[in-house]
């Protein structure tokens, strides 16, 4: 009964909103439209012309990925993506960065398992550069010993961030592929090994250049504001004389063999506070027929909480902390997958057997019109979400040949997904998900591995290099290296325009149109937030805007995710330091219906007491998985350490001692107190002129009753806590995070923008000064960076990186020299203009999409400030000088107070810290509190 019983109570509740989805929208999704040619060396060009943004986007992807990777060197395809931003013949190392971060623009690359790719977004009067920059690297990359040693670090210490030091990276990234391939190279995780990392050589990297990156194993996609006869003589111009080697690229030939039989896989990991469980099974190519009913079939299993997998095992049956799955299906061929992270107390026996049922379910009955509508119109939502952009345009372009060699499937399979019935998705659960196919792994804490069992396999016997014979290729001289061609005419961009009233009630509505995709985004900000927890209640304003979507006085938790999943819309509340928001999107169609329900889950929160237990306890093993990650642990200490004794010194999110003190009486009182409509600004964007957006707000809002009063407001604080280093031990781990951190300006203070410019010298971006010296020069961390937080009286400053162990003393002695050399001298003008350029540019993409210009138009109006500052901000960001960044960097970073956190293994890196640190404070995990102002439980 314990299993049942919530199923029959959900599906009474469910009945009004299942009558909603039978009656959703079929939703569309505009088509990409595009040109394509392929010039005799084989390359292929694909393009698509946007005049309504001032950006381009450029993307070549190569078919080569971690399916290629030579024997014994697992990981190399994404080794040597990192190593195709080292030098050219005419370009010196990190020249991309010079031709995309530091002219407003960004780049970066991802490996997959069929392809390479390398993308960026810049300014599209710098079209021509890039093009000339892309095909430099394709034919004259330049790669020495010593760039070689340092970008395999890197890689090394992205492995230990992303596999290791996570206490669920080792089952992504390893054994899943590990434990669903027998014989594919798909088995070999495209993140590789340290042991096969550190076997390779520069002849391996040399060998794998002139084998895979040449124009007939590439495509370059091209997206945005260009001139298109233009754009094909610069093509021909740099990437038609590349000529096509003779020697043929070899194909992946291995055939993966049917399954003769269920399997169970036990896999063990350190740090694991939680047991998951994951079932996978072989599935077909992208190309498939199959592909588009078997991607629907994901959708219905987890995407949203109206799913099958959420809405049985995480909110019924609540055995689950976690669920997900994937339809990846590739090239060659496919795996799909489902699995579950364990709720506290619940075992993987428990989730294995929850799980079958669903595939069962699935096998013997059809899903019902509604359940479809509602998985297609989510898919479709996150379709046209992604397509706001250039990046994602070309991105979707890219994925479509390689996958499926046909850009045109970008927009075909579109019309797939709208095709497909019950009766189709029904047939690929029966056809794929066969119980005598299936691979259950089952993944545990390293503790339960029982005594005497089996070591790990040897590893593989070591594989000799190549002899590499060819053409090396060398930086050329500055005297005779070829410039870069030169940068055209600036292209107009038309900043959006705020419109802003208030209504009767006391509302504040901003509206600003920031494209004609057809979206909209909304934002509700209410002042308050976590500074206005309760003593003793850290965490209540987040687990109250947790709770604002889970139920209201007239619909359910489940009626409320169906309701917005139906729409394909996307619909959530957090809180944050100085105010909770409730963010929407959705498609322009379904505005009015999409506003009506965010408006009744901020004004008419149930706070159901099942819900509260519910909720609080997903959020407690959510904090019990946090606790076994460095990087976590580190920013939950930063807080409490900065702010100790002001409304700031707590976790914001809640502690394993606050939750399970809140009552529903403390949450409804804070929401009484302060979610009110003249203490709140609702920020509209999007497809929508003001006017509509006005509209919207009072057909939504304008019922919202003010209350008698005036609004509370948040005690402000000012200043932070004395300088304190702590340690907090964490064995076993990866990796150690290490945070530098101290208390810093106001919104409102004139230095606002100086702070800015010198935090993005300092740590905003890849060419800044902590990641270059950290990651470019060392390879001591995958990346490392630095925040400002400016809030209402007092803000926070913070740097950041995640390093090995052994080098978490040297990365903290390198913060805190860099942040000493920023007050020491004044940056170079190139630098500056530089790093503010990249400023510039990053703030204009995030103008250019809707949930972007409603993040940044909500920050201006929590603050006070004027929403017509997005206009001034560039200008204001160009008058920063080099003096107004070392007087910023003296004054506010080097004048005392920052507190050093490093999170770790701390028998590795103790003795050398404490030496420098004599009043370093060491902390067991086991007797970290973070309830206590010491930090420590007794």
């Amino acid at each position: 009964m314990r299993r049942t019983a919530p199923i029959i109570f959900a599906a009474l509740l469910l009945a009004p909103a299942l009558a909603l989805a039978q009656a959703a929208p079929r939703l569309t999704v505009p088509p990409i439209v595009f040109s394509q040619r392929t010039l005799p060396n084989g390359l292929r060009l694909i393009t698509s012309l946007d005049r309504t943004t001032p950006n381009v986007t450029v993307q070549l992807w190569y078919g080569v990925g971690a399916k290629n990777d030579p024997p014994g060197r697992s990981g190399f395809a994404h080794l040597f993506e990192h190593l195709m931003f080292k030098a050219t013949r005419d370009l010196p190392a990190e020249s991309f960065d010079r031709l995309t971060e530091d002219v407003g623009g960004m780049n970066n690359a991802f490996t997959a398992d069929d392809a390479t790719a390398f993308y960026e977004v810049i300014p599209a009067n710098h079209l021509q550069r890039l093009l000339w920059a892309e095909a430099e690297r394709m034919t004259s990359l330049v790669v020495d010993q010593a760039n070689f040693v340092s970008e395999r670090s890197v890689v090394e210490e992205e492995l230990r961030q992303r596999v290791l030091a996570e206490p669920y990276g080792r089952l992504f990234n390893l054994d899943i592929p590990k434990d669903s391939f027998a014989v594919h190279p798909y088995r070999r995780p495209p993140i590789g090994s340290i042991a096969d990392l550190d076997a390779s050589t520069l002849n391996d990297v040399r060998a794998f250049h002139a084998a895979w990156y040449r124009p007939d194993d590439a495509i370059l996609i091209v997206v945005g504001n260009f001139d298109p006869a233009q754009l094909d003589a610069w093509v021909d111009k740099y990437f038609g004389p590349i000529r096509r080697p003779q020697a043929p690229m070899s194909a992946v030939t291995a055939v993966e063999p049917p399954r003769a039989g269920p399997r169970t896989v036990l896999e063990y990991g350190p740090n694991v506070p939680l047991p998951a469980v994951v079932i996978t099974w072989l599935a077909p190519s992208a190309r498939s027929p199959d592909a588009a009913a078997l991607t629907v079939l994901d959708a219905v299993l987890t995407t949203g909480k109206s799913s099958r997998l959420y809405s049985q095992l995480v909110y019924a049956d609540q055995i689950a902390e976690q669920v997900f799955s994937s339809a990846d299906l590739r090239a060659q061929l496919g795996n799909f997958y489902i699995g579950a992270i364990m709720a506290g107390g619940h075992t993987v026996a428990q989730g294995e057997a929850a799980l079958e049922a669903q595939v069962a379910q699935l096998r013997d009955h059809p899903v019902s019109e509604a359940e479809l509508t509602i998985a297609r119109n989510q898919l479709l939502g996150a379709t046209v979400r992604q397509r706001e952009t250039v990046d994602g345009r070309a991105q979707a372009l890219g994925e479509a040949v390689i996958g499926e060699g046909d850009a045109g499937r970008a927009n075909s399979d579109l019309a797939a997904v709208a095709a497909v019935t019950p009766a189709d998705v029904q047939r690929v659960a029966r056809k794929y998900l066969t119980a005598d196919t299936q691979v259950v792994i089952r993944y545990l804490p390293e503790s339960d591995r029982p005594s005497g069992a089996p070591p790990p396999p040897p590893p593989p016997a070591a594989v000799p290099s190549p002899h590499y014979t060819g053409t090396v290729a060398e930086l050329a001289p500055p005297a005779q290296r070829t410039a870069p061609p030169p940068i055209g005419p600036p292209v107009r961009f038309e900043m959006p325009i705020p419109a802003q009233r208030t209504l009767a009630n006391g509302l504040r509505v901003i509206v600003a149109k920031s494209s004609d995709e057809p979206i909209i985004a909304a934002e509700l900000e209410v002042l308050g937030g976590a500074q206005t927890d309760p003593p003793r209640l850290a965490g209540a304003n987040s687990l109250a805007a947790d709770l604002v979507t889970e139920g209201t006085a007239t619909r359910t938790e489940p009626q409320i995710a169906r309701q917005i999943e139906s729409l394909g819309g996307e619909l959530s509340a957090a809180s944050g330091w100085e105010a909770s928001q409730v963010s929407l999107n959705a498609l322009t169609s379904q505005a009015a219906p999409a506003l009506a329900l965010m408006a009744d889950v901020a004004e008419h929160p149930a706070f159901a007491p099942t819900e509260l237990e519910r909720v609080r306890k997903e959020s407690l093993d959510a904090l019990a998985v946090d606790l076994r990650q460095p990087g976590s642990i580190a920013g939950f200490a930063v807080s409490p350490v900065v702010f100790a004794g002001t409304p700031f010194g707590h976790v914001a999110r809640g502690t394993l001692v606050s939750l399970p003190r809140m009552s529903r009486d403390d949450l409804a009182r804070l929401h009484q107190a302060w979610w009110r409509p003249d203490n709140a600004i609702l920020v509209l964007t999007g497809d929508l002129t003001p006017d509509r957006g006005f509209a919207l707000a009072r057909q939504a809002f304008g019922d919202w009753s003010k209350p008698d009063g005036p609004p509370p407001a948040a005690q402000p604080v000012t200043g932070g806590a004395a300088k304190r280093d702590i340690a907090v031990d964490l064995p076993g781990t990866g990796q150690a995070a290490v945070v530098l951190a101290k208390a810093s300006i106001a919104r409102s203070d004139p230095r606002f923008y100086s702070a800015l410019v010198a935090n993005t010298v300092l740590g905003g971006g890849y060419s800044a000064r902590l990641n270059d010296e950290i990651r470019v020069k060392r390879g001591l961390s995958y990346g490392a960076g630095s925040s400002l937080d400016a809030r209402a009286a007092t803000g926070l400053f913070y740097a950041q990186a995640q390093t090995r162990n052994e080098a978490a003393p040297q990365v903290a002695s390198l913060m805190q020299t860099l942040i000493a050399g920023l007050a020491a001298a004044p940056a170079s003008p190139q630098e500056l203009e530089a790093r503010k350029s990249s400023l510039v540019g990053e703030y204009g993409r995030a103008l250019a999409t809707a949930d972007g210009l409603a993040g940044i138009l909500g920050a201006l109006a929590i603050h006070g400030v004027d929403p017509g500052e997005i206009d001034i901000y560039a200008g204001k960001v160009d008058a920063v000088s080099a003096a107004d960044v070392q007087a910023f960097a003296r004054d506010m970073l080097t004048a005392g107070g920052d507190s050093l956190i490093v999170v770790g293994d701390a028998k590795v890196f103790s003795t050398d810290l404490k030496s420098a640190l004599p009043d370093l404070e060491i902390i067991p995990l086991g007797r970290l509190d973070l309830d206590s102002p010491t930090l420590t439980s007794p």
